[in-house]
């Protein structure tokens, strides 16, 4: 009896030990779950996305009144007046450009997280960092921007 109790338990130890050693063997020798990277080209987004044409056309309209602005403002100024006088209404014009483009990039930046998610994306980076490999969500992204 006392020998049927000791084999039994050098069995039981052998199988533990078995476990123990192949089993984590096989856990370490597992790939790791490659991340999955996405990439978009935000340039095309923007230039594509519904809002921008009304954004153009806005922009547009205050660069020839900033234009026309200069012309009536420079006369009898000195060249450094128009220079300064230029920089100051071409920074308008940056900061106009800025706030009719915030709404865009935000609509795009959340509409990149939706798809992102839907995906199981890990990330998603610009199409210009991307040297080989990943996904194109751009036209995911411009659908969910454009209904199309």
């Amino acid at each position: 009896m006392l020998m049927q109790k000791k084999k039994i338990y050098s069995t039981f130890l052998m199988i533990c030990l078995f476990t123990v050693v192949f089993g984590a063997g096989l856990v370490q020798a597992a790939p790791a779950p490659a991340a999955a990277v996405g990439y978009v080209d935000f340039l095309y987004l923007i230039n594509n996305h519904p809002d921008t044409p009304k954004a153009n056309e806005e922009l547009k309209a205050v660069r020839e009144q900033l234009k026309k602005e200069f012309e009536t403002k420079s006369a009898g100024l000195s060249d450094q007046q128009k220079r300064e006088l230029d920089l100051q209404l071409g920074q308008q014009v940056e900061q106009k450009r800025q706030e009719l483009l915030k709404p865009i990039t935000e609509k795009i930046a959340a509409t990149i997280k939706t798809v992102r998610g839907e995906k199981g994306l890990s990330i998603v980076l610009a199409r210009n960092i991307v040297v080989d490999g990943g996904e194109d969500i751009t036209p995911d992204v411009l659908k969910k921007l454009t209904g199309k």
